[in-house]
């Protein structure tokens, strides 16, 4: 198999497509966002890196949190949605129907739909260009108590989540391993 040069740019694929959560529990405001993802485990840190221009960046920085809510095919349609058009505009959650709740530490709105939210207090801002990197801790994880079994498992799989590459949206699916399975002993 062959490869062509690409030209040089933003192209890895797959990443999460997920709402952040952003505003008042009286105002809330949701953006999708591809551009997210963890830093560092110990202490636990997350990005979002969003245009300056967006009124999601305005609330962001000006309150100091936000919400990262991991989005499923149900909410595919609204992820696309609140992606396109601004809360400047429109309330997008109200139109969509779309219900928030407050977040356990935080003072912002959690997405209830979502199966997973990540509640986020910003620890810096760093201008990269197009884009400024909101860096934060993880104050807090809410995860739907259906994804959790007897034993305090998480089953992440059984949550529909969806991906986004390269301008399309994807379900994920097949299970092909767990972690250490290549050097795993044979029973």
């Amino acid at each position: 198999m062959s490869k062509t040069e690409w030209k040089a740019g933003t192209l890895l694929a797959p990443l999460p497509a997920v709402l952040v959560g952003c505003g008042t529990i009286d105002k809330p405001n949701a953006m999708t966002a591809a551009w997210t993802g963890i830093i560092n485990s110990s202490p636990e840190k997350t990005y979002v890196s969003i245009r300056p221009d967006r009124y999601s960046h305005e609330l962001i920085k000006d309150s100091g949190v936000f919400t990262i809510n991991l989005t499923t095919q149900k909410l595919a349609y609204a992820t696309d949605y609140c992606g396109v058009r601004s809360g400047r505009d429109e309330d997008k959650l109200a139109k969509l129907g779309i219900a928030v709740e407050p977040s356990f530490k935080i003072d912002c709105p959690s997405i209830v739909l979502s199966p997973v939210t990540l509640e986020c207090k910003v620890c810096d801002i760093i201008p990269l260009g197009t884009h400024d990197m909101f860096l934060a801790d993880i104050a807090a994880v809410s995860v739907n108590s259906d994804l959790i079994d007897a034993k305090g498992k998480l089953h992440l799989e059984k949550a529909d989540l969806i991906a986004y590459a390269h301008g399309e949206y994807f379900a994920l699916g097949k299970r092909l391993g767990s972690f250490g399975y290549s050097v795993k002993k044979k029973k």
